[in-house]
């Protein structure tokens, strides 16, 4: 099923409600104006298979956006709102998008890069226009709502980080399926997490996101109803709940912290009842603060253990996690590996290396060393996504550390050779290390520490300089990559082979903490 067959089975229900104005598509809105838009991409020469982007907030078009793509066979890169002009201009540019979508919002943005993206020949705008961009609106009004003779799916490829520090495409194939086949995220809600038409699903989290952008069409694929929240604020989401009669919602440990320290008064007023199912995912959740969620909304937490490439899916619900506290759950895609630096497999409760045994097939666009690094160094054909872990004696997966020191700070992945790259060109920095350092509300938070030319002589000499150092990264590159904290050293610990020892910096921030991830 597919939102055109609830266009005419429920044409009246709504496929989406944005949550603070409570504007409400249904499944027929959303039926029409995706065939205008797939019509509209047809005319301008796009081909099943062909590269788009698109880069908007959580607007109330974002869905019909992408769902046009979809039924016009594109592959369809959702880029973050929050990406520099730099950033943004590379992805449109690498994943070789023959149109970019964007809204009013981001215009002053999209006047900095209409000169740095001239493959995207088709340029739209929603709620407005600027020069080089034509009316989203105007532009889709004049095609039909029939739909394409050729109905194949189109697929999503997101970007995660790559081995130079750029941003790099997690590119699948393309299916070729007939539109009506719904993806696997659908088959998982419907299966494990009991998703039916009569759904409610709360969604939280920036749409551009792999795990929000994937759960609501499923959500869409099953015939239910999405809440999107434009920005997530943790009284704001209790209500939602009650409100909207909320039955399934995805979040991330950070949203369950920002709940946790309202006041006990402001958690109590607002009934949940309706809450069946709370999935979380994204970055690890202190011990503490899940047995804290279960104990307030009971036995509805539900996590699993994945990534963009979906390679494999770990999960466990609240009683398979109080059983074993701190897993995040057994593979029901996938086996799960555990091996050491040549591939050979470990024994039972030993860290090693994750890795998938698993028919999905996926590379790194444009980034044939970062693909290879993915795969098992024995040929098996498994895939990892970089991080360490063990499984215990029931086959329950505790991860222990992270790829390649990826900073995961409120769900959001962060590589910390962008900043690096970009503070080592500074004059004042000899030598420089970005980690990610504990934080009670994110998890980690982005720390430089810096050897700079001359050692600051003064408490008062090195804030001046951490904090040019920080608007220095932050002129270059999105705020949340750049460091919110610069610590100084006369010299960074190196192999004389000029190896950067930075899990030897790491430790001494975590160590405190009683944790490594």
């Amino acid at each position: 099923m597919y939102p055109g067959d609830f266009a005419q089975s429920t044409p009246n229900k709504p496929a989406y409600i944005m949550a603070s104005t409570g504007e409400i598509v249904t499944y027929k809105q959303l039926d029409d104006a995706a065939n205008r838009l797939a019509n509209l991409l047809r005319a301008s020469g796009f081909e099943v298979g062909d590269h788009i982007a698109i880069c908007m907030e959580n607007h109330p078009r974002f869905f019909e956006v992408i769902w046009g793509c979809h039924y016009a066979g594109l592959i369809y890169t959702a880029c973050s709102s929050r990406l520099t002009s730099d950033e943004l201009s590379y992805i449109i540019n690498d994943c070789g998008a023959k149109g970019f979508i964007t809204s009013k919002y981001k215009s002053d943005q999209a006047a900095e890069i209409i000169n740095d993206i001239p493959q995207a020949a088709l340029r739209l705008m929603v709620d407005g226009t600027i020069p080089g961009f034509d009316s989203y609106e105007q532009a889709v009004s004049q095609h039909s709502t029939e739909p394409l003779t050729e109905r194949i799916s189109g697929m999503d490829m997101l970007y995660s980080s790559g081995t130079t520090g750029r941003p790099k495409g997690v590119k699948g194939v393309l299916p070729r399926t007939e539109l009506t086949t719904q993806n696997g995220v659908a088959n998982l809600a419907q299966m494990l997490f009991s998703m039916t038409e009569d759904a409610v699903y709360l969604s939280p989290a920036p749409l551009y996101h792999a795990a929000p952008l994937r759960f609501n069409l499923a959500t869409m694929f099953t015939g239910a109803t999405s809440v999107i929240m434009e920005h997530f604020d943790a009284e704001e989401y209790l209500g939602y709940v009650e409100k909207y009669n909320i039955t399934h919602s995805q979040l991330v440990p950070t949203m369950f912290v920002r709940m946790l320290k309202l006041p006990v008064e402001v958690r109590e007023r607002y009934n949940l009842s309706s809450l069946k199912v709370a999935i979380h995912a994204a970055a690890p959740c202190p011990v503490q603060v899940k047995k804290q969620m279960i104990e307030w909304w009971g036995p509805v937490i539900h996590e699993y253990y994945a990534g963009t490439e979906g390679n494999g899916f770990v999960y466990c619900n609240s009683e398979m996690w109080l059983a074993h506290p701190g897993t995040v759950g057994t593979s029901i895609q996938g086996v799960v590996h555990i091996c050491d630096e040549e591939g050979n497999e470990q024994p039972q409760g030993e860290s090693g290396t994750i890795f998938f045994e698993s028919q999905t097939q996926f590379e790194y666009h444009n980034d044939p060393e970062k693909t290879k690094s993915s795969r098992d160094p024995q040929g098996r054909g498994w895939s990892t996504l970089g991080d360490v872990g063990y499984l215990d004696e029931d086959n329950f997966l505790f991860l222990t550390d992270r790829k390649a020191f990826m900073i995961i700070s409120g769900g959001v992945n962060i590589y910390p050779q962008e900043s690096e790259n970009v503070l080592i060109n500074h004059p004042r920095v000899v030598d420089v290390a970005v980690f990610g350092v504990p934080n009670d509300e994110f998890g980690e938070e982005v720390k430089a520490v810096v050897q700079p030319d001359v050692m600051p002589s003064t408490a008062q000499e090195a804030e001046a300089l951490a904090k040019e150092l920080i608007v220095f990264c932050k002129s270059q590159l999105a705020d949340l990559k750049c460091p919110r904290s610069v610590d100084f050293r006369p010299e960074l610990p190196r192999h004389p082979t000029g190896k950067l020892y930075k899990k030897l910096l790491k430790d001494e921030y975590w160590q405190a903490a009683g944790r490594s991830i």
